[in-house]
């Protein structure tokens, strides 16, 4: 039987970092798409049939910010794991960073990121 292509979101209003992870996680064998804010997340995930088994989260973007989007995946009960992967690490407390999976810094080393996915897939 073979087996399926993980399927990944990614959520980041900074295109360089949408490319990087883009192009690390395809090299991963995972299939990826992408939103740049958490309005255009939510509309991918009310919209396609074949949800992603796993998003990755930015957390400040404008329009709607990453907690808000969790909050509302939350409401919508998208049942997915959430990596939130964030520059800033005061929001690590705030009660919707809670319900994540995980709360990782971003770093030029990916190596954390990746394992966590691979933990959570």
């Amino acid at each position: 039987m073979e087996q399926t292509m993980k399927k990944i979101l990614l959520v980041d209003d900074n295109e360089y970092i949408l490319k990087l992870l883009t192009q690390e996680f395809e090299e991963d064998g995972y299939q990826i798409s992408t939103a740049t804010n958490g309005k255009d997340a939510l509309i991918l995930l009310k919209n396609n049939p074949e949800k992603p088994d796993l998003v990755i989260m930015d957390l400040r973007m404008p329009g709607m910010d990453g907690l808000e989007t969790v909050g509302f995946m939350v409401k919508l009960k998208f049942d997915l794991p959430v990596i939130i992967f964030s520059a800033y690490s005061s929001y690590r407390s705030d009660p919707l960073a809670m319900v994540a999976d995980a709360y990782l810094m971003k770093s030029s080393d990916l190596s954390e990121l990746k394992n966590k996915v691979y933990e959570l897939l």
